[in-house]
């Protein structure tokens, strides 16, 4: 499983245990196909995200404007979460790398307006965190 997919299944696992508050790894399980199977990049970007969501939750809070948290769409939150969580603490992935895939799956799960969405946020948390995009 390469990255881009692995994100992709986490995406699905964190909407999962954002509506049902259903465990991790059953959330994870139930967003894999029959042939695939957890790598430690996807295992780390789910616990990872889940274990720093307070302080993620709370960059966020501070990034959006004219939003709160709880207003923003499920599957949008899940690729927020995700994305700050690789932003702040995997070091070896290059935050523009990180910023154009979670643009890119809000766009496959919502449509343009949730690329547009997902962009503007992460524009904010990029300068938020002092990262450079390039």
């Amino acid at each position: 499983m390469n990255r881009r997919l692995a994100r992709l299944r986490a995406v699905q696992a964190l909407f999962q245990i954002d509506l049902t508050g259903i465990e991790w790894k059953d959330a994870l399980a139930n967003s894999l196909e029959d042939n695939e199977e957890v790598t430690p990049f996807l295992e780390e970007i789910m616990s990872g995200t889940l274990a720093h969501q307070e302080e993620i939750n709370e960059i966020l809070k501070g990034n959006l404007s004219n939003w709160t948290l709880d207003r923003v769409g499920n599957v949008d939150r899940a690729v927020l979460r995700m994305a700050v969580h690789e932003m702040k603490y995997i070091d070896d992935i290059p935050t523009n790398v990180t910023f154009n895939e979670a643009i890119e799956l809000a766009k496959a799960f919502g449509g343009e307006e949730s690329g547009r969405f997902v962009n503007g946020v992460l524009s904010n948390v990029v300068k938020t965190l002092g990262k450079e995009k390039n």
